[in-house]
């Protein structure tokens, strides 16, 4: 993982250049969260990489190493009664919006991971599996799948008999289980049971 984008954006005049992703849009529960991070110089070289190829232990640390270095980040979340309201894509933007509103420093530029913009009012460029190729990118990845995994733990614990720590939301097979056995929480998302499961 390199800064190529970043420092393509910086010779093209841009100072602050700043990576934005989002985790959770495919839980049945819980909201989905965003992070905005501009990223010093000079962490290519610690194994910053893609949320979703790294273990739970290595995002923790990443974690507290982004937040110690960044020259600035913000973690932001649409609720799931927010999701269910305007829809997971929508969410997911007003989870980037609140995450980029959420930074001490203002950004030059975002670098969006996918191929829609957000419409923040900064300005924007898209880059498809970003996360996999702008380091900005991938700690923005690193601090939004954090944020979100350490709600949903809190989460278990408040609802213990669903084991959100176990899967965070997602829908699996242990999920569909918890919820056809103690019902509905006003946590999940309404929307995405009724779509998927056509009965509940």
């Amino acid at each position: 993982m390199t800064y190529e984008f970043e420092n393509k954006a910086h010779n093209d005049g841009y100072a602050l250049v700043c990576g934005v992703d989002e985790a959770g849009r495919g839980p049945l529960a819980g909201p989905v969260y965003a992070a905005a991070v501009i990223l010093p110089e000079g962490l290519e070289d610690i194994g910053i990489n893609d949320s979703k190829k790294l273990s739970e232990k290595k995002r923790e640390a990443f974690f507290d190493i982004i937040t110690d270095k960044a020259v600035s980040y913000g973690v932001g979340f649409a609720t799931e009664k927010e999701i269910d309201e305007i829809n997971i894509l929508n969410a997911a933007f007003l989870a980037m919006k609140r995450a980029v509103n959420a930074m001490s420093v203002k950004p030059d530029l975002l670098l969006v991971d996918g191929n829609r913009k957000p419409e923040t009012g900064y300005e924007e460029i898209t880059i498809v599996k970003g996360d996999a190729k702008s380091i900005s990118i991938a700690a923005a990845s690193i601090l939004a799948k954090v944020s979100r995994d350490r709600y949903m733990t809190e989460l278990a614990k408040k609802y213990p008999e669903y084991k959100f720590e176990q899967h965070k939301g997602y829908p699996t097979k242990l999920h569909y289980e918890m919820i056809e056995k103690y019902g509905i929480l006003p946590d999940h998302r309404k929307t995405f049971l009724k779509k998927i499961t056509g009965n509940v």
